[in-house]
């Protein structure tokens, strides 16, 4: 049993909506990092300590070639009606094959907790989580954050983008003010507001991630230029003409390269 490459991973059932729709943005030639995908199957045989699962897993992460983060790809996760969002487990910086199948454990294991199952009953979906998982080689971004391709209060057609330094978790966690920006439909910037961004969540050396304080000229300044606004935007534009309007992406910028991370539905209730 071996994971599949992710651009391969199309098949939404097996791998679930965040992998199927990294796979069809690999397809469509968006810059996505490379990575595998466990499907759901492989995923239990780990848990049920399946050696080989787990000499696959672990030949295909070295095959990667350097850390990676797992992520879950659950049946009916990242969908319009339910994005799971703080429920389900992300771990960043796993740098050793032995801990990999670990990771992909308490990704496992975070999708059975009782948070969880409520949410999913609330959602009306089976309460026995069908987990698949995502293995993606790190981007060490200068910036990160995440972008909605319409407004997400308002519904109008704009792209807001918030942003700060470092990995995108610190946006995503409340950890930081960030910077807001908001965009017209072609890309005009119609709003410029610059948050605090007094630390940063980096790649530890000995694996995980470290809160670093941000030096105090950078604290308001600017994370995005320009020209990064620009690439968002045709980003954006790139990944509604793949999957329809209103999507919510995750990004970062590495060595003045822009990446995708993550792009899925935005959730009605938003």
């Amino acid at each position: 049993m071996k994971p599949a490459r992710l651009i391969d991973a199309h098949d939404e059932a097996h791998f679930g909506g965040k992998a199927s729709k990294l796979a069809h943005s690999l397809k469509a030639g968006l810059p996505v990092p490379p990575g595998i995908a466990l499907g759901t199957s492989h995923v239990e045989a780990l848990a049920q300590s399946h050696k080989e699962a787990l000499h696959h897993l672990r030949e295909d992460f070295r095959a990667l070639g350097g850390p990676c983060a797992v992520r879950s790809s659950a049946i009916g996760e990242d969908s319009e009606g339910a994005s799971f969002a703080g429920q389900h487990l992300t771990l960043l910086n796993i740098r050793d094959p032995d801990e990999v199948a670990h990771a992909v454990l308490k990704v496992r294991s975070s999708a059975h907790t009782e948070s969880a199952r409520a949410y999913r009953r609330k959602q009306g979906l089976d309460e026995t989580p069908r987990v698949a998982v995502v293995v993606q080689r790190m981007i060490e971004p200068h910036c990160a954050g995440v972008m909605f391709t319409r407004h997400p209060i308002t519904g109008e057609n704009q792209r807001v983008i918030e942003a700060a330094w470092g990995l995108g978790e610190s946006v995503v966690a409340g950890l930081v003010v960030p910077d807001n920006y908001t965009l017209s439909a072609d890309g005009k910037t119609l709003r410029r507001q610059i948050g605090t961004k007094d630390l940063a969540l980096r790649s530890n050396p000995a694996g995980g991630t470290v809160e670093e304080t941000v030096a105090e000229h950078l604290v308001e300044a600017a994370c995005l230029h320009d020209k990064h606004l620009a690439q968002l935007h045709d980003l954006a534009t790139k990944c509604e003409q793949h999957f329809g309007r209103g999507l919510d992406i995750e990004w970062a910028i590495a060595q003045d390269k822009l990446y995708l991370l993550q792009c899925r539905a935005m959730t009605r209730n938003r």
